[in-house]
C-alpha cells in the first residue's frame, strides 16, 4: 500500500471493524488513545505524524492494524481505553495523562508509549525517566521551567505590562508547578501575576472580562490539555479586549494568537512512533528512557500585534522560528 494510502486508512480506522480481522492473528495490532475531538486540527496533525513516521520504518496495513479512538472527557476515555485494551493490543500509544490514567485503570500490563506529558514520574507513571519501569514510557512536553520563559517574552512585546491572567485547571496536576515558575519570576518584572481557573464558557468570559478592567493587563495560557481544548474561546477574548498573550503551542498563534511559545508536540508523536516500532519489535517499554522534546517553536502572528497597537521588537523577531504576516 502507498504511504498515503495507509495514512488515510490509519486515520479513518476509528470505530470500523476491519475487513481482514481474520487474518488480525498475522498481523500486530496497535492502539491510540487521543485526549481530545477527532476534529481537532492540533490531534489530527499528531494522528498524521504518528501514521506516516510508522509508515517510513516499514509499518503497512499488511502487517500491522491501528485502532484509534477519541475521548472528550474522563469517562469517556475510560469507556474508549476498555475498548482498545480488549482487542489485545501489542502497544497502546497514549495522548496526555488523561489517556493514560484512563488505560491504566483498565490494565496495569499492556505497553505503553505516551507523548505530550510534563510530569510522567510526578504524576506516577514512571519510576524514573531513564529507567521507567512497570509498562510505560514516552515523551515530555517540556519543563516546567518554561512559564518564566512565557513571562519573559510577554514582558518584551509588551513592556508596559502589570497585571497578568494565568488560564489554568487547577484540577490537572501540573497547573501548580507551572504557575509557580511564572511566580517565580513576576516580583523582579514588576508584574502581578493572578489565576483564572476555566469552568464553563460563561466563567471563563466573566473572568477575563472582569481582569480587563485593570488595565496593562496581559494573559498566559498554561500547557494543560483542558485549556488546549478551550483555546479559540481564550484567543477570541484575549483579541476582544486587547490584551497581549501567549501560548504553549504553535496552534495558538497559527489560530490567532499573539505569541506561542513551546515544544513541538507533532514532532513527538513521531518520535512515539519510534518507540511504538521498538516494542513492536521486541524491546519493553521499562527499559526505553522517558525523553525530552528537542525542537521548541517561537511563533509570532503580526497580524495580531497590529491589531493589539504593538510593535514586536527586532530581537524577538530575531529569535522567531514562524512570523505570521
Amino acid at each position: 500500500m502507498k504511504r498515503r494510502e495507509f495514512i488515510k486508512a490509519f486515520a479513518g480506522s476509528v470505530a470500523v471493524a476491519s475487513p481482514l480481522a481474520a487474518r488480525a492473528e498475522q498481523m500486530h495490532r496497535v492502539g491510540m488513545l487521543v485526549n481530545g475531538p477527532e476534529t481537532d486540527a492540533l490531534m489530527m496533525a499528531r494522528v498524521a505524524a504518528f501514521g506516516k513516521t510508522l509508515h517510513e520504518l516499514g509499518w503497512t496495513s499488511e502487517n500491522l492494524r491501528i485502532d484509534i479512538r477519541y475521548g472528550a472527557d474522563n469517562d469517556e476515555l475510560r469507556e474508549k481505553a476498555k475498548e482498545l485494551v480488549e482487542f489485545a493490543p501489542d502497544v497502546v500509544l497514549a495522548m496526555a495523562p488523561p489517556s493514560v490514567f484512563a488505560l491504566r485503570k483498565v490494565s496495569r500490563t499492556v505497553p505503553i508509549v505516551f507523548a505530550a506529558v510534563t510530569d510522567p514520574v510526578g504524576l506516577g507513571i514512571v519510576q524514573d525517566l531513564a529507567r521507567p519501569g512497570g509498562n510505560a514510557t514516552g515523551f515530555l512536553t517540556a519543563e516546567f521551567g518554561f512559564g518564566a520563559k512565557w513571562l519573559e517574552l510577554l514582558k518584551e512585546i509588551a513592556p508596559s505590562l502589570r497585571n497578568v491572567v494565568v488560564v489554568t485547571d487547577v484540577d490537572n496536576q501540573s497547573a501548580a508547578a507551572q504557575f509557580a515558575a511564572i511566580q517565580s519570576v513576576a516580583p523582579s518584572m514588576g508584574v502581578e501575576v493572578r489565576l483564572l481557573t476555566l469552568n464553563d464558557n460563561a466563567s471563563i468570559e466573566r473572568g477575563i472580562t472582569d481582569f480587563a478592567r485593570s488595565g496593562s493587563g496581559g494573559l498566559i495560557a498554561l500547557r494543560l490539555s483542558e485549556v488546549i481544548a478551550q483555546r479559540q474561546l481564550i484567543i477570541k477574548l484575549a483579541a476582544q479586549h486587547r490584551l497581549p498573550a501567549i501560548y504553549p503551542l504553535r496552534i495558538f498563534a497559527t489560530d490567532g494568537g499573539l505569541i506561542s511559545y513551546g515544544p513541538d508536540t507533532v514532532d513527538q508523536f513521531r518520535r512515539a512512533a519510534s518507540y511504538v516500532d521498538r516494542i513492536l519489535k521486541g524491546e519493553k517499554p521499562a527499559d526505553l528512557p522517558v525523553q525530552a522534546p528537542t525542537k521548541y517553536e517561537l511563533v509570532i502572528n503580526l497580524k495580531t500585534a497590529k491589531a493589539l497597537g504593538l510593535t514586536v521588537p527586532p530581537s524577538v523577531l530575531a529569535r522567531a522560528d514562524e512570523v505570521i504576516e
